[in-house]
């Protein structure tokens, strides 16, 4: 007895010291999280990168917040999911929807202090250009110039010398050492270019050429605003035009004429890149026509693989018919190929002048189609596609439906002497259609932005002529956004993209929700 009272006595100190090493353990590992995230936001910070330094510190910060309070450490099993959801879903929606606000582009994507900084590098040659010979001494380099009659000589140097100021003194003696060849000019040119050389009179001269030195300066001088540059070339002043994203030269009054002067810089611009998808008629026609075209292939793909769908499903459950297994494995294989190995087979089969399909229609009825180049038998060949690749899906489901249809609702219509289009009108379609529905949406949805279908078998063509933006009548909105995006004729057009995203974004949101009430209903 004394020794259990011992023991119990001696346990609570045992305890309570264990729970302690593990509290220093669980906020020593979240103090060194905390700090190497928050060294890497700074980073990232100074680098520009502000969206993603602020969603590092907020995830970091969440993390500390759940894992170090107990009010909510049992919160702990669901936080990679909360992480999950804001790095891979709220956090690029929110991206994308500020990116439609800008100007963002391939000629617009860095901030205006880069834009100076790129502009306060460029240089222009403002006097006499000298040839020059390169020679390989005891000592190392030497570079020879030539004015006139008088030539030149720097002192011997490194290509890695800390200093890059080099003095030319005149000498009427021959260098001694062997001239470069002019390979040896180029491997080393990139070094030789840092390399400043000044005359005793206090000119300087920089490399502008394999065999020619100059005396260069810097193209633009800021002014004391820390905008406004001159251009000390031909004299132009040149201020940010904030409404374009790009320095432009400014007249007397202070009114921006001229052409701009890149490269540009990301501003904000406001419903500019929303308005252009109605304003714009290069924009607008396509994308009104390119909309219609998605809902018409979303709807015509549900509406094709549903039929073939509950056709076959009906075929493959009829208990009269033999070797239904073998026919139901068939019949789902076009689901189990990867798509794109599908899409690419019927690329080739549908070849305007060496497939198989063209090569069987001229055999017969001597015709061959232009798939890929008449926009209706383009539309045609997609929807052909993707309803292969979309049967089995439906089949899939109609199989299950009907089985959990009773069978004492086709005996009892039996004996009232119903045929087979009255019990599929009255109980089939009838039982199938409301759990169905939210699946169809879905299929919809999915279908609506098939950008995989459409990439690989057409890549949205035949193209569409005089739009202001590359479309072509095969494209999907999704399709469209990325050929803005990445294949723009005026340059990559992220903002517009990431506007006609939103939009994207809106319409198959709607669509989930409709999803949601239909689901709900159903289960009510």
């Amino acid at each position: 007895m004394q020794s259990v009272q011992g023991s119990e006595a001696m346990s609570p100190p045992s305890a309570a010291l264990s729970t302690n090493k593990r509290t220093l353990l669980k906020w020593a590992v979240l103090g060194a999280i905390g700090v190497v995230n928050g060294y890497a936001s700074i980073l990232m910070y100074s680098r520009g990168e502000s969206a993603f330094a602020l969603l590092t510190l907020s995830l970091t910060a969440l993390a500390l917040y759940i894992f170090g309070s107990k009010k909510t450490y049992a919160h702990r099993y669901i936080y990679p999911g909360i992480a999950g959801m804001i790095l891979f879903i709220l956090f690029p929606l929110a991206y994308t929807v500020n990116l439609a606000f800008t100007n963002y582009s391939a000629k617009n994507q860095l901030s205006l202090e880069r834009a100076q900084s790129v502009l306060m590098d460029r240089t222009f040659q403002s006097g006499q250009s000298y040839s020059f010979d390169l020679y390989e001494t005891d000592l190392g380099f030497q570079i020879t110039i030539q004015d006139g009659d008088t030539q030149y000589v720097t002192e011997a140097f490194t290509l890695n010398e800390a200093s890059r100021e080099l003095n030319l003194t005149p000498t009427e003696q021959p260098v001694t050492g062997n001239k470069a060849p002019i390979k040896t000019i180029i491997s080393n040119r990139a070094a030789l270019s840092e390399f400043d050389l000044h005359f005793p009179n206090g000119d300087d001269i920089r490399m502008s050429g394999l065999r020619k030195f100059a005396a260069v300066v810097p193209l633009y001088k800021m002014h004391d605003d820390g905008e406004t540059l001159t251009n000390q070339e031909t004299g132009e002043m040149l201020r940010p035009n904030m409404d374009v994203g790009y320095y432009q030269p400014v007249d007397e009054s202070g009114h921006f004429v001229g052409s701009t002067v890149s490269p540009g810089f990301i501003v904000s611009i406001g419903t500019h890149n929303f308005e252009r998808v109605w304003k714009d008629d290069g924009i607008k026609e396509p994308f009104i026509s390119i909309f219609i075209w998605t809902v018409i292939f979303s709807l015509l793909t549900v509406v094709f693989t549903l039929m073939i769908g509950l056709v076959l499903a009906s075929v493959v459950q009829w208990e009269a018919l033999k070797g239904r297994a073998v026919y139901r494995v068939l019949l789902i294989l076009p689901y189990a190929v990867p798509a794109f190995i599908s899409i690419l087979i019927f690329k080739g089969l549908f070849n305007q002048s060496f497939g198989e399909i063209n090569m069987l229609l001229n055999a017969i009825f001597g015709i061959s189609p232009t798939w890929f180049s008449d926009p209706l038998l383009a539309k045609t060949m997609v929807l052909i596609v993707n309803t292969w690749l979309g049967f089995p899906y439906m089949m899939i489901l109609c199989m299950g439906l009907l089985k959990a249809i009773p069978e004492d609702l086709y005996e009892a219509s039996a004996i009232d002497g119903s045929n087979f289009v009255s019990n599929f009108t009255r109980i089939t379609l009838p039982l199938m259609i409301k759990p169905m529905t939210p699946l169809l949406i879905a299929s919809f949805a999915f279908n609506f932005n098939n950008f995989v279908m459409i990439q690989l078998l057409t890549q949205g063509g035949p193209n569409m002529i005089g739009t202001s933006e590359p479309a072509g009548y095969t494209d999907l909105l999704v399709s469209y956004t990325y050929r803005i995006a990445f294949e723009g004729a005026g340059g990559q057009d992220f903002g517009l993209a990431s506007a006609i995203a939103t939009l994207i974004f809106l319409l198959v949101g709607g669509l989930a929700l409709l999803n949601l009430r239909f689901t709900k209903l159903e289960q009510d």
